[in-house]
């Protein structure tokens, strides 16, 4: 492979990669109408979308037929059209403010469901300090809610339409005290009374849901719990339509521990067997998502619907549920409402910190991001953490690179001796490849020698452009001066420049190529890059021109030194 080629793939590389993932966005399926239905009385209707048919081979025997429909729909003219105005799709009741060190939250007491969550730790903007950012939210476009409830085979049950009663409407994690409580009672006809508890922790992003069922009728109690997340298709505001991140479902269960469901697919994707033990679904966006969280060893089923294609569900429901006459159960569910924080999703539930979408190179991509983390917690910079990574990974393959160095010097050194088989042979292509191998054999060049090595660290350098795109960590992160967020554009669009002249720079160590098409593209790709580099986050411009900058000053010791012995 010719050097020249070699540089000019490595620079494109990228561009094919952002091209690839925009396609990806884009292509990923047809954009397949939803048609609205009425609902039957053998699928009970939840927000005008059916809910989940239950199995006939669910445990207990439960089948859809016998389930009654006992949530009423929304009237379809509802949520034909997208609102811009400040509207909600659901009815709304008393307020319930609950307030812990991370969290600021709004439940409802219509269904006794998160409406409204703000992370108290993470900004909406670094001149915005005072504002947290607001992820789960009922108004429209923006409308992201969790919705549990339980529907009754033989009793009465409250859905998430029904009202509860609370006894207070304030809460706030008081100093020295470690969680809050936070209680909704609900009472149903034969005798029948439902308590649904929210449990609040200090430091903590898991939210627990329990739902104490008792039965003080004369008759057995048996229902099943669903718990679902709803939310339109509007990403993030002043997310970047250069850089493609995913956006949509996730389930995880043993049979496929990360399966993504854009939402096209979310009116017919279907589970791969009826009920799982496990597992859990969430809804994702760039930096943060929110998670249902079932016990382990509960039996789930799990489902996606959409309604008229602007609202979108996924979620689970319950193996059924017998309470007896006199008796008291209870079903207890977990979200996770928070950043995709690694190590804090690690101890909600195994596989939630795959949600930090590094694709197919994951594996590289972990360990790479541990590092980061560990060096940051050493200088307390993130800016200077990327920079310090970035060396360690240069010194990590610089025996590669100086043998792909030395190989480049070589090819220059004989690039007149090039020049001049070319003039001979002119559009003699095979005579001329006939020639280049035979000086090749006789210099003992090895015309893949630069490439190879070169070729070796490009998995690495892609897992490293996922690491700075995904984390959290990175967003409002401060380095110098006026970078007060590595993952938003420079400003001043000082970084950009710098990367583009580095290239220019690195392009000069090396032979033009004899090719004037390919002088004409090299030459203009620093130029293309740095259009293109202007609008991407600061923090991998920052590790483009910091590789830029040592691969030069490695290129440049090393073309000296052998230009100076000749070895």
């Amino acid at each position: 492979m010719d050097n020249q080629k070699l540089i000019l793939f490595l620079g494109l590389s990228l561009v094919v990669m952002m091209l690839f993932q925009s396609w990806e966005e884009q292509n990923t399926q047809p954009k397949t109408p939803v048609t609205q239905t009425s609902p039957t009385t053998d699928t009970p209707s939840v927000d005008g979308a059916e809910l989940a048919a239950v199995p006939a081979d669910a445990p207990g025997g439960v089948t859809s037929s016998e389930i009654p429909q006992d949530i009423p729909a929304a009237t379809s003219s509802a949520v034909k059209e997208m609102p811009q105005t400040e509207t909600s799709p659901v009815k709304s009741g008393k307020r319930i403010h609950v307030q812990t060190d991370l969290l600021d939250v709004e439940i409802d007491t219509v269904g006794g469901d998160l409406r409204k969550v703000s992370l108290l730790a993470y900004p909406v903007a670094v001149d915005k300090l005072d504002d947290p950012f607001l992820l789960l939210n009922d108004i429209l476009p923006r409308y992201f809610v969790t919705q549990t409830g339980l529907i009754s085979k033989q009793g009465s049950a409250p859905g998430h339409r029904d009202v509860y009663d609370v006894e207070q409407t304030e809460y706030k994690l008081a100093d020295g005290s470690d969680e809050i409580k936070v209680t909704l009672n609900w009472s149903g006809a034969e005798g029948m009374s439902v308590s649904k508890i929210y449990t609040f922790r200090r430091d903590d992003y898991v939210i627990d849901v329990d739902y104490v069922v008792s039965n003080n009728g004369g008759m057995e109690w048996k229902g099943y719990l669903y718990r679902q997340l709803q939310r339109t298709e509007v990403a993030e505001a002043g997310q970047s339509k250069l850089i493609y991140t995913f956006m949509g479902g996730v389930v995880s269960t043993t049979f496929d521990k990360y399966e993504k469901i854009t939402f096209d697919e979310m009116a017919e994707w279907k589970p791969q067997q009826s009920y799982i033990e496990g597992g859990w679904v969430a809804m994702l966006q760039h930096y943060f998502l929110a998670a249902i969280i079932p016990s382990s060893e509960q039996l789930n089923h799990f489902y996606t619907k959409a309604i008229d294609d602007t609202r979108f569900i996924i979620g689970m429901t319950s193996q059924e549920k017998i309470v007896n006459a006199g008796q008291m159960s209870n079903i207890l569910t977990q979200f996770y409402i928070g950043p995709k924080d690694q190590y804090r999703m690690e101890e909600a539930v195994k596989d939630l910190d795959r949600t930090v979408d590094y694709g197919v190179l994951w594996v590289l991509a972990k360990p790479i991001f541990t590092l980061l983390n560990y060096i940051h917690g050493i200088v307390g910079n993130w800016g200077w953490s990327i920079i310090i990574l970035t060396l360690l990974i240069k010194l990590v393959f610089y025996k590669l690179s100086e043998a792909s160095f030395k190989s480049m010097a070589r090819m220059r050194r004989f690039q007149p001796k090039i020049a001049d088989l070319r003039e001979r042979y002119g559009s003699d292509k095979q005579r001329m490849s006939q020639a280049l191998m035979a000086l090749y054999k006789k210099e003992k060049i090895n015309p893949l020698g630069g490439c190879l090595p070169m070729l070796v660290q490009i998995p690495v350098f892609i897992s490293l452009y996922w690491v700075l795109l995904e984390s959290v960590e990175l967003r409002q992160a401060d380095f110098i001066f006026w970078f007060n967020d590595l993952s938003t554009k420079d400003p001043y669009y000082v970084l950009p420049l710098l990367m583009g002249i580095t290239m220019f720079v690195q392009q000069k160590l090396n032979p033009a190529p004899m090719d004037p098409v390919q002088q004409k593209v090299m030459m203009a790709l620093p130029f293309i890059f740095t259009a293109f580099f202007a609008f991407f986050p600061s923090g991998l411009v920052l590790y483009w021109i910091t590789n830029n900058l040592l691969t030069i000053s490695q290129q440049y010791y090393i073309l000296r030194k052998y230009e100076k012995t000749g070895a």
